[in-house]
C-alpha cells in the first residue's frame, strides 16, 4: 500500500509552459491527501526559491530540497548533506577562470555568483525565478555549509570541471545547468530518511520525476512514474509512465495505481 507520494517540481508538478500546476494534479493531490498519504516534495531547488506550489502547500508534509541535500518535515530539518569545502573552492575558481555565473545555496541564502545575462534567460524564462541575489558578496555565505551550486555550463565544461572534484557529484535535469552536490547527497538517499523518520518503509512510496536528477528517487521508490515528458534515460528507470504533465498526467498515474478513483 502506497503512503506517501514524492513529486519533483519542474517538470512534474509545475508545467515548464504555463508555470503553473496543473488543475487536474491539484485535484488528484487533494484527493490523496484526503486520504491519510502523505505528500512530499523532492526537487533540486533550495526552499527558498520554491516560488511555484502556492495551490498546494497546505497539502504539503515535507520538503526534500538541493536534490537531498536538504530534507525538512513540519519545519523540522531532518537531515543536511553539505558539499565539501575543496569541492566549493574548485567551482568557484573555475567560475571565475572559465566565465559563467553560479548558483550558490547555502543554509540559509542564495546568491548568484559571477551572474551575467544568462542568468535571467536561464533562470527567469524557463523556471520563472527572478529577482535573484546578483550582487550579494559570496563569502558571508562561505562561512557556512554551501548544499548545492548550480553553474550554468554546458556538456563540454561540465566534463572538464568533474573531474576535479574530490567529493562531489555534477548532475542535471536539462541542457542548460548542472547541479553540483555531496556524491553522499541525491534525491534517493532523501527519500529514505524522510521515509524512515515517517515510520514507513521504502516500497510504500511512490515518486515523481521528469529530469536525470529524479533518476536515483525513481529507482529506489516502491513505485517510480516517470512523466510522458521525460527523457529516454529516466523512463528506463521507472516502474511506469505515465501521460504528460500537460495532459494530465499525475492525476493519470495515481488512477492507474489506485490512489484515487
Amino acid at each position: 500500500m502506497t503512503k506517501a507520494l514524492f513529486f519533483d517540481i519542474d517538470g512534474t508538478l509545475v508545467s515548464l509552459r504555463t508555470h503553473e500546476i496543473p488543475a487536474s494534479a491539484i485535484e488528484a493531490i487533494a484527493k490523496a491527501r484526503d486520504r491519510g498519504i502523505r505528500i512530499i516534495i523532492s526537487t533540486g531547488r533550495p526552499r527558498q526559491l520554491i516560488n511555484n506550489l502556492g495551490p498546494i502547500e497546505h497539502l504539503i508534509d515535507g520538503y526534500i530540497t538541493v536534490n537531498g541535500a536538504c530534507c525538512v518535515i513540519g519545519g523540522q530539518t531532518i537531515s543536511t548533506t553539505p558539499v565539501c569545502k575543496e569541492d566549493v573552492a574548485t567551482l568557484l575558481r573555475c567560475s571565475d577562470t572559465m566565465h559563467f555565473p553560479s548558483l550558490v545555496v547555502g543554509t540559509d541564502d542564495v546568491i548568484v555568483y559571477n551572474p551575467d545575462k544568462s542568468v535571467d534567460r536561464v533562470f527567469g524564462d524557463l523556471l520563472n525565478l527572478h529577482d535573484l541575489k546578483l550582487n550579494s558578496p559570496v563569502e558571508p555565505l562561505l562561512e557556512g555549509d554551501i548544499l548545492q551550486l548550480t553553474p550554468i555550463i554546458d556538456r563540454a565544461q561540465e566534463a572538464v570541471i568533474v573531474p576535479q572534484f574530490r567529493h562531489s557529484v555534477s548532475v542535471r535535469w536539462c541542457d542548460y545547468f548542472s547541479d553540483v552536490l555531496s556524491e553522499d547527497a541525491d534525491k534517493g538517499r532523501g527519500m529514505a530518511r524522510m521515509a524512515s523518520h515517517l515510520g514507513i518503509g521504502i516500497d510504500e512510496c511512490m515518486a515523481f520525476g521528469d529530469g536525470g536528477n529524479d533518476i536515483s528517487i525513481l529507482r529506489r521508490a516502491g513505485t517510480g512514474v516517470a512523466m510522458g515528458n521525460a527523457g529516454t534515460e529516466v523512463k528506463a528507470a521507472a516502474d511506469y509512465v505515465t501521460r504528460d504533465i500537460d495532459d494530465g498526467g499525475v492525476a493519470h498515474a495515481l488512477r492507474h495505481f489506485g490512489i484515487i478513483s
